[in-house]
This record gives C-alpha cells, sequence and structure tokens, in this order.
C-alpha cells in the first residue's frame, strides 16, 4: 500500500476476530515491521524495487518470526496496553512468533494485490495476485475492514467491561 495504515484495518478486524489463537499486538505491528524494508531502500536510495525480500512469504516468514521473538519479551507490556484498550489478552511464545509470521504474511498479500514489485513467491517472478484487484478496490476493501475492526473493537471492549464488572461484583 501507499502507506501502511491501510493495513490496519484488515489486520485488526482479523487480530480481534482471531484473538484466542492470535496475539493482536504482534500480529498489528508485524504490518508496521515488514515496512521497514521500504523505509530503508527508500532513504538510502538503493535503486532497488521497493518491496524486496522481506514482501515475499519465504523471508517474511523469517521476518515475522523474528519480529515475534523479538516482542516476547515485551507480552507485559502489551498485556498492561491491551488491558487499557479494554481488549483481553493471554499470550505465549508460540503465539507471538505465529502471530509475527501471519501479520507479515498478511502484509505481503496486501501489498501483492497493489504494488507490481511484489514477488510474493520469490525466488519465482510469478505475481499471481498482481492486479486480481484494482488499486481503487484494495484500498476501498482495507477502509471496509477499518469499519468493521471498529465495530468488533466495540463489542470486545463492551464484553471486556460487562465480565470485569461482574467478577467485581460482590455476592450478597
Amino acid at each position: 500500500m501507499p502507506v501502511t495504515p491501510y493495513h490496519f484495518g484488515p489486520s485488526v478486524f482479523l487480530g480481534l476476530i482471531f484473538r484466542k489463537w492470535l496475539d493482536v499486538p504482534v500480529f498489528v505491528l508485524a504490518n508496521v515491521i515488514v515496512d521497514i524494508e521500504v523505509l530503508v531502500i527508500s532513504l538510502l536510495g538503493l535503486g532497488w524495487p521497493m518491496h524486496r525480500y522481506a514482501h515475499t512469504i519465504l523471508i517474511g516468514a523469517v521476518v515475522g518470526a523474528v519480529w515475534g521473538i523479538a516482542a516476547y519479551p515485551f507480552r507485559h507490556l502489551f498485556g498492561k496496553i491491551m488491558q487499557m484498550l479494554l481488549i483481553p489478552y493471554r499470550t505465549g511464545f508460540w503465539k507471538m512468533v505465529v502471530s509475527g509470521v501471519l501479520g507479515v504474511w498478511l502484509h505481503v498479500v496486501i501489498d501483492a494485490l497493489y504494488h507490481w514489485d511484489v514477488l510474493i513467491f520469490w525466488p519465482s517472478k510469478v505475481r499471481p495476485l498482481w492486479r486480481l484487484m484494482s488499486q481503487w478496490q484494495v484500498k476501498i476493501w482495507c477502509v471496509v475492514f477499518f469499519v468493521a475492526a471498529v465495530i468488533v473493537y466495540l463489542f470486545t471492549a463492551a464484553s471486556y467491561v460487562k465480565q470485569n464488572k461482574v467478577k467485581r461484583a460482590k455476592p450478597y
């Protein structure tokens, strides 16, 4: 995508829907981590395609796994942030690693739909997702997922508040 925030709609939506199996902060932030490659290529003026190795299924899996491992020591911080956001949070090492990989892969799939230079199955040069949808359609779907994510978040937060009120209530 032209800017990473478009990825937040699908990633937050899927992260919240599948939070039992995914670490939401790791999954969502994987969409930012993978674009460090684009930032480095553009800042250093390397003349390479903007979406190079991290924007592939193979190397993206490594990037996502490394991100999940690197994020593991911060799980308690993520837990506090999720508590402030009123989202239930339970995690573990493998949940974080898998979330990092899947988060990067989601980003790569979205970018493969949008950008011509994403070789999702590198080292193969085949581009099966390019032009499957127009760039405009990809943007619209990302915005639709963002709206859906807000709705899911509101229900999740309301449920979290309700459950915590019930737990705190003292019997007579």
